[in-house]
C-alpha cells in the first residue's frame, strides 16, 4: 500500500485523518469522503440538525453524490423533513428538469446539476437548507442557488460539515469545522 499524507479532523467527537490530494500542481486539499462511514454521518448530522432547525427549512436539499447520507441524517433528526437530491446527470425520465453548471474543485471539470421536475413542486415556495459536505470554492453552492431561485424558493440556511480555503468568504455557513488549503506545501 503506497504511503500518503493526511491531515486530522475532530468533529462532533469524532477523529479521521483525511488523506491529502494534489488538485492540480502545488495545490492540496484535504478529502472528505462520508460515504459509507455511518458513525461518522450521524454524529456530525446530530451536531448540524439543531443549528439548521433554527432556520425553519421546509425542506433541505444537497447535490449528488457524497452529501446523500448527511441530508438523509439530518432529515431524520429533523422529524423526517423532506430532501431532495440535485443530480448530475439528466435521466429522460426527469421531464423538464432545471439546471445549473458548476465547476468541481476536485476534478477541476464543469458539471452540471439537475432539478427532477417532480421535485420542482417539493421546492416552490418553500423555505430551503442547501446541504453538503465540504464547502470549498462555493461553485456548487452557487449552482445549487441558481437551480433553487428558478425553481422559487428560498434559501434561508448553508450548511456543511467543513468550510475549506479562504475562511472569511464562508462567514453565512453553518459548519462545524474548517479545513485549509496547501499551497506549495505551506
Amino acid at each position: 500500500m503506497t504511503a500518503y499524507e493526511t491531515f486530522a479532523v475532530q468533529v462532533a467527537g469524532i477523529k479521521r485523518e483525511l488523506r491529502k490530494f494534489e488538485i492540480k500542481p502545488g495545490v492540496q486539499i484535504a478529502i472528505l469522503n462520508i460515504l459509507g462511514d455511518t458513525e461518522f454521518v450521524e454524529a456530525v448530522s446530530r451536531e448540524l440538525a439543531p443549528l439548521i432547525a433554527a432556520k425553519n427549512p421546509d425542506i433541505l436539499v444537497t447535490a449528488e453524490a457524497k452529501s446523500i447520507p448527511l441530508a438523509h441524517a439530518v432529515s431524520a433528526k429533523l422529524g423526517n423533513r423532506p430532501y431532495v437530491v440535485l443530480r448530475k446527470s439528466l435521466k429522460p425520465y426527469m421531464g423538464d428538469a432545471l439546471q445549473s453548471e458548476t465547476l468541481s474543485i476536485t476534478t477541476g471539470e464543469p458539471q452540471t446539476l439537475y432539478l427532477d421536475e417532480k421535485d420542482r413542486e417539493l421546492i416552490a415556495g418553500k423555505r430551503v437548507a442547501v446541504i453538503d459536505d465540504v464547502i470549498s470554492t462555493g461553485s456548487t453552492l452557487q449552482g445549487m442557488r441558481l437551480i433553487l431561485g428558478k425553481a422559487g424558493a428560498e434559501v434561508v440556511a448553508e450548511a456543511a460539515i467543513f468550510t475549506e480555503g479562504d475562511r472569511a468568504a464562508w462567514s453565512d455557513i453553518i459548519a462545524l469545522g474548517h479545513l485549509p488549503v496547501w499551497v506549495n506545501g505551506q
